[in-house]
């Protein structure tokens, strides 16, 4: 891949590498229609009935090699209108973020949060979900790359006549994120002459409401729901206001320059700003990209992996209000069959702990301190008991709902809002405490409501070990599962080391008592000298890898924790890949952290050189074109699987370089 190395300009990017021809899209060339109430069921149930497992045969032209190179994808959109989710890199500014397929294709972007229902969702209704497409009108092969240090992101088509560069933004301002959303896409003209179109065509917010444009005085407004749009060029041929979308087109020349924004407010007033300033707020951004990355200090291994998880990291962070969002998206599914459709968008607190001590590594303090006092501040309002997850602004979760549209590739069902919310998960305790324990251990101190409420916690803690619960999996089936002792192992141990160093209040004598109670309940109950292995809870000689996790936090660092890897990697594993539990590879993808956390586990019990070898493999394997990664991957075709970008593999991956780069055996992490 080509990389771009300094903001783009006429001049500034290298020639890149020869792609793939891509066909222009035909959704690009047909505006949204009206949906069809109940047509969603009818083509779910079709692509059901299609494909029955992970790794079923689909035509070569509709995935990539598993190498995730761009030039392995002869086609990009089958024909209804989806892609390959390794097609897609991320863009954001800090409140969203939007989803860009190769062929230039905006397929996600929720305004003007994360969490809102998205005007622009032809990620799970390619007809009428809504994008904001931009790509020439004959063939054209692609390269792309992240401008250097950035998260915004610059593509180079090449058509017979020419070739041209489009650099996506999801603009800043001077002093952070702008009080509107402002997608800016800049377009260059490198050699020769390019049509390009452009549509900006927003959806139904899944179903729930109907987009119209209103023609004013200054410009016309697109609307849907409470959301107001506003679309700004410069430079373009022809431009159409239709009843319910925009079309563009641009001609490019050597050395010519064009604009394509959208700008957008929810229930507010719109500003709407003039062309130069959207083309001066890209060059703001990437200014501001490369001013947050002087903050980050890394100098160890896999430095370009690193340094592109820590930005999608920081895409994830909701700045409005501290919390780390597990990913961007909804409802992509885990299983090619259906069923396993989930919505991410919440900051779950096992998420923050794995967030904080990246944070803490790169240096950077306004995030640590944002993310944990959000953390502390909602677990005080709603607690003392901590929840699994909460909403970005800090509430609890609602139940879910389903939306009637077909998810991506007709793969359903779509819902909004998350069941697990509900759920009893013991592991959020220790998750609590190592988010505490990692701040403190950093030089910071609690003050003292912090202290009396993590003390309660401790309490409750003690008694709740002894209970049945969903499993980090957050599964139906409640047991006594061993990660989950573990985790209540985890938070006793953080508490009593707070306790000995002044920061949280009382005698730790009970805490002490009842984590040791746990480790000899584990030690009693889930070993299985026939397995080899810790399992997965009492009883069962099935096994569960995020015991792995529990090699980081220190509980075994042993002979018993290397044999339970091996035993791991001999039933869950397929080549470097790790699935979650015994019997899910049938329903699936391998769960990309589980395979990190292995490298992690192999470090800390000493089999250092292993996990050398096996974080190369999946450093060089997992990733698409532009080192994002999902929740999952079809190990036999390295197809993506799950929201994405997804939170905990970025953090998984960044946990174990951290631990490998400093030797680390201390502490629990990503």
């Amino acid at each position: 891949m080509g990389r771009v190395t300094d903001a783009p300009g006429p001049s500034s990017a290298p020639a890149p590498p020869p792609a793939a021809p891509v066909q222009p899209s035909a959704s690009a060339q047909q505006p949204a229609t009206e949906p069809t109430p109940g047509a969603a069921t009818a083509r779910q149930e079709a692509v059901r009935g299609q494909v029955t497992r992970v790794g079923a045969q689909r035509p070569e032209s509709l995935h990539w090699g598993a190498d995730g190179a761009a030039e392995s994808a002869p086609v990009e959109r089958d024909d209804d209108g989806y892609v390959d989710l390794r097609s897609y890199a991320a863009i954001g500014d800090g409140r969203t973020v939007a989803l860009v397929a190769r062929d230039g294709r905006v397929d996600w972007m929720p305004l003007p949060d994360m969490d809102c229902e998205p005007a622009f969702a032809a990620l799970l209704d390619a007809r009428d979900g809504g994008y904001v497409a931009l790509q020439p009108t004959e063939p054209f092969t692609v390269s792309r790359d992240y401008v250097e240090h950035t998260n915004v992101l610059a593509t180079t088509f090449r058509t017979a006549g020419g070739s041209v560069r489009v650099t996506d933004s999801l603009n800043t301002g001077v002093a952070g994120r702008l009080p509107w959303s402002e997608l800016a896409r800049r377009v260059e003209g490198l050699e020769g002459e390019v049509r390009l179109r452009a549509e900006i065509s927003p959806g139904t917010r899944l179903g729930t409401a109907s987009p119209w444009v209103q023609r004013s005085e200054h410009a016309a407004v697109l609307r849907v729901d409470g959301l107001t749009m506003a679309v700004v060029t410069s430079g373009e041929v022809t431009r159409a206001d239709h009843d319910q979308h925009v079309e563009v087109e641009y001609v490019t020349s050597p050395g010519s320059r064009h604009v394509l924004g959208l700008v957008a407010t929810d229930r507010e007033p719109l500003y709407i700003p003039t062309a130069e300033d959207l083309d001066a707020g890209v060059d703001r951004t990437v200014e501001n990209w490369v001013r947050w990355t002087t903050e980050f200090f890394w100098d160890g291994p896999w430095d370009e992996a690193v340094r592109r998880s820590a930005l999608a990291l920081k895409l994830l962070l909701h700045s409005p209000s501290g919390a780390v969002v597990a990913a961007p998206t909804m409802s992509l599914p885990e299983n090619p069959s259906g069923g396993k459709n989930w919505d991410y968008r919440f900051a779950w607190v096992r998420d923050m702990a794995y967030t904080l001590r990246s944070l803490f590594r790169f240096g950077l303090r306004e995030e640590t301190h944002g993310a944990i006092s959000w953390l502390l501040s909602t677990i005080r309002e709603h607690g003392p008991e901590p929840q699994i997850f909460y909403t970005l602004s800090g509430d609890l979760p609602s139940g879910e709902v389903e939306r009637d549209v077909p998810g991506w590739r007709g793969i359903g069902p779509v819902t909004s809002g998350n069941g697990a919310a509900d759920q009893l998960q013991l592991g959020v305790f220790g998750d609590l405490f190592t988010v505490v324990r990692l701040y403190v251990d950093h030089g910071n101190v609690l003050d003292a409501e912090t202290g009396r409420m993590l003390a309660s916690v401790a309490d409750l803690a003690c008694d709740r070990w002894q209970q049945k619960d969903s499993g980090m999996w957050e599964l139906p089936d409640s047991q006594h599962y061993t990660s989950s002792k573990l985790g209540c192992w985890e938070a006793l141990t953080g508490a009593v080391h707070l306790a000995e160093i002044g920061q949280v209040p009382g005698d730790p004598a009970r805490w002490r008592a009842e984590a040791g109670r746990i480790r000899t309940w584990v030690e009693e109950h889930a070993w299985s000298e026939e397995r080899g292995a810790y399992t997965w809870y009492p009883g069962t000689d099935r096994l569960d890898a995020s015991v792995l996790l529990h090699a980081l936090s220190g509980f075994d660092r042993g002979e018993r924790m290397s044999r339970t890897i091996d035993a791991l990697r001999a039933e869950l594993g397929h080549g470097p890949h790790l699935y979650r539990y015994s019997g899910v590879a049938e329903e699936e993808g391998a769960f990309v952290a589980c395979s990190f956390w292995a490298v992690a586990a192999l470090h800390c019990v000493g089999r250092r050189a292993e996990a050398r070898d096996l974080m190369d493999q999946l450093v060089r394997e997992v990733p698409n074109d532009v080192g994002l990664m999902a929740e999952m991957v079809d190990p036999a075709t390295g197809d993506f699987l799950g929201n994405l970008p997804q939170g905990l593999s970025h953090l998984a991956l960044l946990g174990t370089a951290i631990m490998i780069a400093d030797g680390d055996v201390d502490g629990a992490g990503g």
